[in-house]
């Protein structure tokens, strides 16, 4: 490994468990999509191999599934990444002519590239599924089993349009990229952030201590000038708009164990028991939406637990 290791993190538990703090790393990373450094929150014992790597949703960063995590630091090795545009990594963001996530299955395959020990598992909610996924399809030998936390997959029609040039540029008319074009990006402060934020839109029904954990690293200091989102509304929007991979073909080529979670309600994920392989088994979070990490966060440790028997 050449990541450089960094200062500890404060730490406390929302559900009464005794949460270890993670570890700051700068990991090199050098693609065809540009070379920076991935930030990466290093949880659990230094003394063993990495045994996860945990990618997160659109927006978002690492240190917003702190809790989520940190409960299962006294039995695993977790690297929790912040993809591209996200939070405090570095790598260069280019929008023009982006049409799929290949960028972030890239920056993944570059990190598993930087471990010295066994296969590790992949974990990511969201985008961060997606792109796992896509990146273990590429490199299986890499990876020993996949936990999707309701990637995105759209139904094959969807999927077909996405994949075809002209009728691409579609998807870069939906609202949710309209929205997001409109976010307020500046403030003068976390706690303005935490007051306009908290209880509203995608963050209701989140605990007041993940929200936080989000703003840790979901704003970024601004030369003196307060603060500003880390990933822009325009990087944010591109993730939206660019859905010209190949997530099907994807579970098709990897052949290794998959675990599915899939929100009950708002679900971004078109894979059915019907239409999954022998190996790919899916669990529904009872009352969960797109983001039950957050609002339901003991239903993902149980699943994750499990990599440490």
């Amino acid at each position: 490994m050449r990541p450089v290791q960094g200062r500890g993190l404060m730490d406390g538990g929302i559900d009464g468990s005794i949460a270890i703090p993670p570890r700051r790393l700068s990991v090199p990373v050098s693609n065809r999509y540009g070379e920076g450094r991935m930030a990466v929150l290093d949880f659990g014992p230094t003394d063993r191999p990495v045994d996860l790597v945990f990618a997160h949703a659109n927006g978002f960063n690492a240190y917003t599934y702190r809790h989520l995590l940190s409960g299962l630091a006294g039995r695993l090795r977790i690297w929790a990444v912040d993809l591209r545009g996200h939070g405090r990594t570095t790598l260069p963001t280019r929008i023009q002519g982006r049409r799929n996530w290949s960028d972030h299955r890239e920056d993944l395959i570059s990190l598993l590239d930087t471990m010295d020990g066994p296969p590790v598992a992949l974990c990511g909610h969201s985008i961060g599924g997606t792109s796992s996924l896509l990146a273990a399809a590429k490199v299986p030998h890499k990876v020993s089993r996949l936990i999707l936390l309701d990637p995105v997959i759209w139904a094959y029609p969807t999927m077909a349009v996405f994949n075809t040039p002209v009728l691409n540029k579609l998807a870069g008319r939906a609202p949710i990229v309209k929205s997001t074009l409109r976010r307020r990006d500046r403030f003068d402060s976390r706690d303005q952030a935490f007051k306009s934020w908290r209880g509203r839109g995608a963050f209701n029904g989140w605990p007041d201590a993940v929200l936080a954990d989000y703003l840790t690293d979901g704003l970024l200091e601004e030369d003196g000038e307060g603060l500003r989102l880390a990933c822009t509304p325009t990087w944010e929007a591109s993730n939206y708009s660019a859905q010209a991979h190949n997530p099907w073909k994807a579970l098709r080529q990897y052949k290794g164990p998959v675990q599915l979670l899939r929100a009950e309600t708002g679900t971004l994920c078109a894979v059915t028991r019907a239409s999954a392989g022998p190996q790919l088994a899916i669990r529904t979070v009872t009352g969960g939406g797109h983001l039950f990490p957050m609002t339901h966060p003991q239903v993902v440790r149980e699943v994750l637990s499990d990599l440490a028997s």
